[in-house]
């Protein structure tokens, strides 16, 4: 059995957990809605949306019980899957050497969004698919069991639907939900899409799903396309980024960009670390630890004599002509999901799908 109805999120949860995962999905806490690990459905945000905007992001009630009727939040699942700070190796000052002890948990993610499974696949493809493959990426990867949510409600920032990743979650989820109208009780059609999937929903209490309920679910996704907060320029991307290299619109963009890192901190596909070595005060203990890093930095691109993109316009023109351009180049698609993250979370509401229109713009009148 491939579909099916099931009647809240309880039994799926306690199986979970009983498996041995470690259950990570979507809590309230403070003024947002954050990935966090629920023991239960009760710690869902049940009856909680947002409201986001570029610079922009307030929790709200909703006039029902929706569990997943909220946009994405500050974080990530990348979170989880590459950590932002972990331990390499230490050693002492008589030069013995240990390698980290890494920790490496068996997450079971639910609630993950097409935006975020599309992200979570190029994260994949980027960490695992060269000749020197992260070992820590691949084994939380390989061990991972993911619960989708097709999306019925975009966020104001939203633009997955001309990104081509969402509302509908694409491939690589071992289970996905549709939410339908919690009226009486929360409810929700399943599709399994892996076999672990297929055993998981016949260990749930289930029934088969009526034609009215399935076709009213899958409407509710394609109706959720037409309602997208944003939209990316329909035009060559790659091609456009290319051209605009010398546009005087970069300038305009350096006067509002902090160059803080704030987009590629909350981007769930931005990659990118560096390395540090840390010692203890008598130097005889010292460790090497790797994290994000960003673009933004001014030491990111550093070479002897100094930085290739010291200017904030340059930073920023880097930045958004690699995820949306030199992706391609690199790993065959596009960088970008979609998600809105990086407009919800700029602190100061820079939007780049409104850079790019601006770029098409420019180039469509010579």
């Amino acid at each position: 059995m491939s579909q099916a109805i099931i009647d809240g999120l309880d039994e799926l949860v306690g199986l979970l957990i009983s498996d041995g995962y470690q259950v990570i999905g979507p809590t309230v806490s403070g003024s947002a809605i954050v990935l966090a690990e629920p023991t239960g459905a009760a710690q869902l945000p049940a009856g909680w949306g947002v409201e986001t905007g570029p610079g922009h992001y307030r929790l709200r009630r909703r006039d029902d019980d929706a569990m997943f009727g909220h946009s994405a939040g500050p974080q990530s699942w990348k979170t989880f899957l590459h950590p932002a700070r972990r331990k390499l190796w230490s050693a002492t000052a008589d030069g013995s050497y240990e390698a980290a002890d890494e920790e490496r948990p068996r997450y079971a993610f639910l609630g993950v969004r097409g935006c975020d499974l599309a992200a979570i696949t190029k994260l994949r493809d980027v960490l695992t698919g060269g000749s020197h493959p992260d070992g820590n990426f691949e084994a939380r990867h390989q061990s991972l069991f993911v619960v989708a949510v097709n999306c019925t409600e975009p966020g104001e920032v939203c633009f997955c639907a001309s990104m081509g990743t969402g509302p509908a979650a694409g491939p690589g989820a071992d289970l996905t939900l549709t939410e339908l109208t919690p009226t009486d009780g929360h409810r929700f059609l399943a599709d399994a899409g892996t076999e672990a999937g297929r055993s998981m929903l016949g260990r749930l209490g289930h029934r088969d799903a009526t034609e009215d309920e399935a076709g009213g679910a899958y409407a509710a996704v394609e109706a959720a396309a037409d309602r997208m907060g944003r939209a990316m320029p329909e035009v060559d991307l790659r091609a456009l980024l290319a051209g605009s290299r010398e546009s005087q619109h970069w300038e305009d963009v350096a006067d509002r960009c902090l160059t803080c890192g704030n987009c590629t901190m909350v981007c769930p596909t931005c990659f990118c670390t560096t390395t540090e070595d840390v010692t203890d005060l008598t130097g005889d203990h010292a460790e090497r630890w790797q994290r994000w890093s960003s673009c933004f930095e001014l030491d990111f691109s550093s070479v002897h004599g100094g930085s290739v993109r010291s200017s904030g316009e340059s930073r920023y023109r880097h930045w958004l002509t690699h995820k949306l351009g030199t992706w391609h180049d690199q790993f065959g698609a596009s960088g970008c999901v979609g998600c809105g993250r990086c407009i919800a979370w700029c602190p100061v509401g820079i939007d780049l799908t409104e850079e790019v229109g601006r770029l098409a713009g420019e180039a469509a009148h010579g």
